[in-house]
């Protein structure tokens, strides 16, 4: 599992998808979300403004990224 720290306490899917470069550009990300190929806490999530927070877990592409 990947570990990626966000200092901001708070982070949007799509801006955390960018700022994990598992997309290069929010249009990207938005694809990815749009296409159910996201996965928050084991859900597919459809949300590209859904809030994280710290502990919860993201899947793409079969790789987890935890955020800390």
């Amino acid at each position: 599992m990947n570990e990626i720290q966000v200092d901001t306490g708070i982070i949007k899917l799509d801006a955390f998808l960018k700022w994990a470069g598992i997309a290069s550009q929010g249009s990207e990300a938005k694809f990815y979300i749009k296409n159910e190929e996201v996965k928050l806490n084991g859900v597919v999530e459809t949300q590209r403004g859904k809030k994280l927070v710290k502990g919860d877990i993201i899947e793409f592409n079969n790789e987890s990224y935890k955020i800390i």
